[in-house]
């Protein structure tokens, strides 16, 4: 039975050997189909040049619609993450993935490579720069994970670049050391202001709770982590990667396929992506796109509580309830809070002004022009204009003129099955229980039922409850 549903699948989804052989072909294929699509292939280092074989190390990918949609709605921000590959053949998937103007995904380009490592990603992003027309001292944002290989690839490649660590991953390092929905809340407060007073008072509030968490969160560069050091060259103000979490998330039926098989599950899904877009564009009207509309829409309503006094040149003083009081420069389309500048929407403070200029005869238009050119819905159609070509069958690609022929990485088969699933961490374990409604067993000691004594149970236990002789 188990023979039996390996042949079927390997008729259906190829062999995994064999699809390294044609995988030049399938790449030149790709790049036929689809103008300006990149694919690199890179290959171990063969001490014999004469050899007419090659191992497989990694392969690129960035097709040439999303290359192009990308640079067109200029918002310089990229998530990127890697996922492990699940087949015979270990590796990891790694993806770059950006923000759209209706605040949804947007994959730019993926990549196969033996490990997630420093190594690997300065590669990646070396590929990925040269699509991307990124040089050395570009001021571009990355948002990741504290993995390792991240923080050095990153400052080689692109030294520059502001770089952020995804909330949820500093969290996951707080946990061990301090748990609950008090450290948590305190750790979003300090993450979440986008002023340096209000991140330094909640700070105060961190060390008045307590002095060991202030400590470890000084020690991480507020760069990295908080919007109150955020530039506003992003035009996002995100502290999470979920951009590549979502788009990871999709990727997990096809992460156990054939080297081709996986690539063509990427491809079809960014496929079948952008109907569904084109789809909600069809469907869409105004000056911006659905969710920047919903967004605008609740920070005008926040406007309306707002007084404006005007200085008689460009600026204005806008207050609030409270001790809220913020300067507005329209003509920097700044305000002192920060989050017009971090975002590219004018603020609450920032519509205030706005309906104030044009209630007394300034010339200002509806606050939605305002807003910058990446959340308009006349650039979201120029991006998603840009389509992925379908592609010819197997029967039908050329042969490819490299004269060497590619073999399956080199691999170690370890022994026992191997995994398929994440090794999730005891604080992961804990918090999916609890929503299941389950107590999980965590630091407890076993107790025999046998003889009632803790560390051994009673398959394990050498005697009976008079003479036992405990492993405690």
């Amino acid at each position: 039975m188990f023979k039996a549903k390996g042949i079927a699948k390997q008729k259906i989804e190829g062999d995994y050997r064999a699809q390294y052989v044609i995988l030049r072909d399938y790449s030149e294929e790709l790049m036929k189909s689809n103008p300006g699509t990149t694919v690199t292939i890179d290959v171990e280092p063969e001490a014999n040049p004469s050899s007419p074989t090659r191992h497989f190390r990694r392969i690129y990918i960035c097709l040439g619609g999303l290359k192009a949609g990308f640079k067109l709605y200029g918002r310089p921000l990229l998530g990127l993450d890697g996922a492990f590959m699940k087949g015979p053949f270990p590796g990891q998937v790694l993806t770059s993935v950006g923000l759209d103007s209706n605040n949804g995904i947007y994959p730019v380009a993926f990549a196969l490579v033996e490990a997630e490592t420093k190594n690997s990603w300065v590669w990646f992003l070396n590929c990925l720069g040269h699509d991307l027309d990124l040089q050395r001292d570009s001021y571009f944002t990355f948002i990741t994970d504290r993995q390792k290989g991240f923080i050095p690839a990153i400052q080689q490649v692109f030294p520059y670049a502001e770089h952020r660590f995804c909330l949820r991953h500093v969290h996951e390092n707080m946990k061990p050391r301090w748990k609950g929905e008090l450290y948590k809340n305190l750790l979003w407060k300090c993450a979440s202001s986008t002023t340096v007073a209000y991140f330094e008072q909640a700070m105060k509030e961190v060390l008045a709770t307590d002095e060991g968490l202030y400590q470890w969160l000084r020690e991480i560069p507020h760069v990295h982590w908080t919007r109150a050091y955020f530039s506003g060259r992003a035009i996002s103000n995100v502290l999470l990667n979920n951009l590549c979490e979502v788009f990871n998330r999709q990727l997990v039926e096809g992460r156990d396929k054939p080297v081709i098989t996986c690539l063509e599950y990427i491809r079809e899904y960014l496929m079948r992506r952008n109907v569904v877009v084109h789809i909600l564009i069809s469907k869409s009207e105004g000056h911006l796109t659905p969710t920047a509309t919903e967004i605008f829409d609740k920070i005008k309503e926040k406007a309306a509580d707002m007084s404006v006094q005007w200085n008689a040149v460009d600026k204005y003083q806008v207050k609030g309830s409270s001790l809220e009081q913020c300067v507005v420069n329209m003509a920097d389309k700044t305000c002192s809070c920060r989050r017009w500048e971090l975002t590219g929407m004018p603020c609450k403070h920032a519509v205030a002004v706005i309906w104030d200029m044009a209630a007394h005869g300034i010339e200002v238009d509806v606050p939605e022009k305002w807003v910058s050119q990446v959340y308009w819905l006349q650039t979201w159609k120029q991006v998603y204009a840009h389509t992925m070509d379908p592609i010819n069958g197997r029967n039908m690609w050329l042969p490819s003129a490299c004269p060497t022929t590619l073999v399956p990485p080199k691999h170690h088969k370890q022994v026992g099955r191997p995994r398929k699933k994440r090794k999730k961490s005891a604080e992961e374990l804990t918090e999916q229980a609890s929503k299941q409604g389950k107590l999980y067993r965590i630091g407890q000691t076993v107790k025999c039922t046998k003889c009632g004594r803790k560390g051994h149970n009673q398959r394990s236990c050498k005697g009976t409850a008079d003479g036992c002789q405990s492993n405690v």
